[in-house]
């Protein structure tokens, strides 16, 4: 590093000086906190995003956003080049980044990290794209960045305003495989992908009629009701209503919102006993997430919720249906066995755990976080993940996205309008519908949407597939989480010893009993999850193994 860029750092990073007392840590959705103490964090995000790009010679993408959190808080992540989450090897140099006191300590720890091969001087400079939610403080914090990113010398920016998160991380990877990438051009890939499904539905199945057309959506106050509304009117064959936008005075995440009605299970606002019967999908506040619900006749507020787990089992027999097809070609010559696995954490209901594995489908798990399922998928020339909070998406390899096109070009010319001609083109608009860069509910919804019509299902045939069994989570406040160490995808714990024992003989009194315990990631908690075949016994077995944890660890005062 020459002595003009330390110069422009520390002159620059002199007007943000980090809160004191307060240490900010890079989780798996990068910074969250109250907006009011992110200034000095989302300016040296900036740094880092212009450092990331310097070193992969790519776009870089910078969101700020604090996702299904309260409107008051606010956050940022970084975008990698194939618009995935920042690599997990810079995540430590990122804390550290936060946390240095002064403008003169964080010079020296960018000093010493760069000589890990960044090229200051390089042919290319820095080059990182930015968006934000619709939160207030989003304006103040983009200049943030902004003035972050332009302390690297010859580092562009590039403001594409108000975004979803997934259409940042979209973007940064259409700009690095050298493709369009403009929000319209987003919107113009989901809505073509998604028409070409519709026409590849069976034709006894095209023209359902009656109340399960209408499909009622949640925009959680949010950027996504807005975006969907854009959408929608580049497509034919849906009926959407779009409800809490934001404009009719309603609060971001504020009793809305995915995060709410999964947790919750109860309708968001703008919802009542009118909704009994109809198909409901809420979004959260960026987007990234998205469940559907139907509003029970019992009016009180309750639902059925179908949650990511569900999601994840509808694109997983709609996928699977379309190999099978590909599969019987009479010229064994030209047929590949595609592998197709299913990622999932320990928090997926065990009930659709064993739905997928009746189906005959490869399933495995990783600990908790997007970017631990996000890199398993990628294993599988097609990889399905998702939480059921309803982040998810399907991945694609380069490899058999190849293969596919190269498979449509051939049917059409050999045996167009055929079966196998068919289910190829189905697989090649899923690849183009879906975001493999991360979660989406927009692309999501859509594909929920036609899978559905494809099927002919309802709402209620699809919430059939199977029956959760009751849960409970609990979180238990103790001094020191790093005490708890897990083993297993965060399902068996190996540290303090005797917990696991202690575990296993309190599941062993319940029917269909699984539980486990992990620290969180973000506060001084150990979380504690449990299943049984009744909700008393799910209640019974969280609370007991939530009283092994005090005891083993002792609760904070």
């Amino acid at each position: 590093m020459n002595e003009e860029q330390k110069s422009l750092l520390i002159s620059s990073s002199s007007h943000f000086l980090p809160p004191q007392g307060v240490r900010l840590s890079y989780g798996t959705a990068g910074f969250r906190a109250d907006a009011s103490l992110l200034s000095s964090t989302v300016y040296r995000m900036g740094i880092l995003a212009a450092l990331r790009s310097l070193k992969t010679q790519a776009v870089i993408g910078l969101m700020i956003t604090a996702s299904h959190n309260k409107i008051s808080d606010n956050g940022v992540k970084i975008a990698d080049p194939n618009g995935g989450m920042l690599s997990q090897h810079w995540e430590p140099f990122a804390d550290a980044l936060a946390n240095a006191p002064s403008p003169q300590d964080l010079v020296q720890l960018i000093n010493d990290f760069v000589k890990e091969g960044i090229p200051f001087n390089g042919v290319r400079p820095a080059e990182v794209i930015l968006g934000r939610d619709t939160r207030p403080s989003g304006d103040a914090l983009l200049k943030a960045a902004k003035e972050g990113i332009a302390s690297i010398v010859g580092a562009i920016a590039t403001d594409m305003g108000i975004l979803t998160t997934p259409q940042l991380h979209w973007m940064v990877r259409a700009r690095n495989m050298g493709m369009k990438a403009s929000e319209e051009d987003y919107f113009e890939q989901l809505s073509s992908s998604f028409r070409c499904l519709m026409d590849l539905i069976p034709s006894e199945k095209s023209n359902r009629s009656g109340p399960n057309d209408k499909l009622v959506v949640d925009g959680a106050n949010g950027v996504g009701g807005g975006n969907l509304e854009v959408l929608l009117k580049q497509l034919n064959g849906l009926s959407i209503e779009i409800r809490n936008y934001g404009e009719d005075g309603g609060v971001l995440n504020e009793g809305v919102g995915a995060d709410f009605v999964q947790k919750e299970k109860v309708v968001p606002n703008g919802f009542d006993s009118k909704d009994v019967g109809i198909r409901c999908a809420s979004l959260d506040g960026d987007a990234d997430r998205l469940v559907y619900f139907s509003v029970t006749a019992e009016s009180n507020g309750k639902i059925e919720l179908v949650d990511g787990d569900k999601i994840l089992s509808l694109f997983a027999l709609f996928i699977r249906e379309q190999l099978i097809i590909l599969s019987e070609e009479e010229d064994a010559k030209n047929s590949r066995q595609a592998h197709l696995g299913v990622v999932q954490t320990a928090y997926a209901n065990g009930a659709s755990t064993n739905y997928l594995k009746q189906l005959g489908l490869e399933v495995n798990f990783t600990p908790t976080g997007v970017k631990y399922l996000h890199e398993k998928a990628a294993e599988f020339d097609i990889g399905i993940y998702f939480e059921a909070n309803g982040h998810g998406t399907i991945l694609f390899s380069e490899d058999f996205s190849g293969w596919l096109v190269a498979k449509t070009k051939e049917l059409s010319s050999k045996s167009k309008g055929s079966e196998l001609e068919k289910a190829a083109l189905r697989l090649l608009a899923v690849n183009k519908l879906i975001n493999q860069a991360v979660g989406d509910a927009l692309s999501g919804l859509l594909l929920v949407e036609v899978i559905l019509q494809h099927m002919g299902w309802s709402i209620h045939r699809w919430n059939e597939l199977y029956h959760d069994l009751p849960s409970r989570q609990l979180k238990v406040k103790v001094a020191d989480r790093t005490a708890v160490v897990t083993a297993n995808a965060e399902t068996v714990v190996v540290s303090p010893l005797g917990l696991q024992e202690a575990i296993n003989a309190e599941t062993a009194k319940h029917s269909q009993g699984r539980c486990f315990v992990r620290p969180s990631g973000t506060e001084d908690v150990v979380r504690v999850y449990a299943e049984a075949s009744t909700q008393e016994a799910a209640d019974s077995l969280a609370n007991s193994v939530a009283k092994l944890v005090d005891q083993f660890l002792g609760c904070s005062s």
